[in-house]
């Protein structure tokens, strides 16, 4: 990355539409759609913005939640997607469900970073919030 230039690609692997997937010098991904289409060998673009979307949110709230002196232990994030009937067959809502592990973090702390993450400091977040519908709910345990 330089000048906060971002680089992946993907190569087709078969006759249908089978990709490798690779960003730097990282371990590439299979990306593959469901039969008939692909053989469901890999994650489908859709999966892989959803890990995007929950990695990204996971990220921006545990770093926050502790720059607020929380202990963080854990922390697990659920995302869900419900597509569109009609193409191109996107996400019209997308839920994300934040578990915490911590001694010490209140509902209020939880809300706080939620905000700041869709405000402001999670890029995916703010990239996808203004075509899709994104809800969220959380746990402490």
């Amino acid at each position: 990355m330089s000048n906060g230039q971002l680089y992946a690609s993907v190569n087709l692997l078969n006759q249908k539409v089978k990709f490798e997937g690779t960003a730097g010098e990282k371990a590439p991904i299979t990306i593959d759609y469901i039969p008939p289409i692909g053989d469901g060998e890999g994650y489908t673009s859709l999966e892989l913005l959803l890990i995007s979307l929950a990695s990204c949110s996971g990220t921006t709230m545990v770093s926050l939640l502790r720059r607020m002196q929380k202990a963080v232990t854990g922390l697990k994030v659920n995302a869900s997607g419900v597509r569109r009937e009609q193409h191109p067959t996107g996400f019209k809502t997308i839920e994300l469900q934040f578990i915490i592990n911590s001694k010490d973090v209140t509902n209020e702390d939880v809300q706080k970073a939620v905000q700041l993450s869709e405000e402001s400091l999670c890029p995916v977040w703010a990239m996808v919030k203004n075509n899709v519908e994104i809800t969220t709910k959380f746990e402490i345990i």
